[in-house]
């Protein structure tokens, strides 16, 4: 499976910035979604990210009842930001889940939307789903545009046997309800791999980068959240 083509890759910021605009309209349709229930929902960030680039969705799920929360471990940068086996995030998942006295629901963008599906296998009686937006979880980082970027930042090799390791579980089904945002016009990641078919799958159109702003996917978790708030 091959990366997105440069017409994609090279349209990733004007189409970024073209769904940071579409937010001005579409406060009327987000106030439409399903009301939390005050449920602890942890969020993710993608590579190089912090809790700064999901501010707009922590806001949202915030006003809608939920108990929004960033993960408060500074960029991604991989290994280096959730440590060892992840050990960091792990201990993070842990602590809201005592604090809270619930199942903890994992929101991650790209790279961290990976590590939420590797923190549900690891923790399935803590986490109560996964939601992934833009995830690459399910073929090989060479479907990207930023494997490259990816070892350079986080001093992992892709082939590496850890990694491997890693990328293997992180592939299989989850023990725990999960959804996957994806775009088959992502620019950075081959939407193909963001998505399989153990899980529940939401296609929208969007850039990679800002795409956690779209008022699509915006809507598209209040909507999963509410459905599954519904269930419990």
């Amino acid at each position: 499976m091959r990366p997105p083509s440069r017409l994609l890759w090279a349209a990733e910021l004007p189409r970024a910035a073209f769904g940071l605009a579409s937010l001005l309209g579409a406060r009327r349709r987000l106030g439409l979604a399903p009301r939390g229930d005050g449920r602890p929902v942890l969020l993710l960030p993608g590579l190089i990210n912090s809790d700064r680039s999901l501010v707009v969705l922590r806001r949202y799920l915030t006003s809608l009842g939920y108990r929004a929360e960033g993960w408060g471990l500074g960029r991604n940068f991989g290994i280096r930001a959730v440590g060892d086996q992840g050990a960091l995030l792990l201990d993070r998942v842990r602590a809201l889940e005592v604090e809270t006295g619930e199942k903890v629901t994992l929101i991650g963008v790209s790279l961290g939307g990976i590590m939420a599906r590797y923190a549900a296998h690891r923790l399935p009686d803590l986490v109560r789903e996964v939601i992934t937006i833009s995830s690459p979880f399910a073929g090989s980082p060479r479907a990207t545009n930023v494997w490259r970027s990816f070892q350079l930042l986080t001093g992992e090799q892709i082939d590496a046997p850890s990694v491997l390791a890693q990328r293997k579980l992180v592939a299989e089904p989850l023990p725990v309800p999960s959804t996957a945002i994806w775009s088959r016009s992502d620019g950075f990641v081959n939407g193909m791999i963001c998505h399989d078919e153990n899980g529940r799958t939401i296609e929208v159109r969007s850039s990679h980068v800002l795409v956690q702003v779209r008022p699509e996917v915006l809507l598209a978790v209040a909507r999963v959240l509410g459905e599954s708030g519904r269930k419990a």
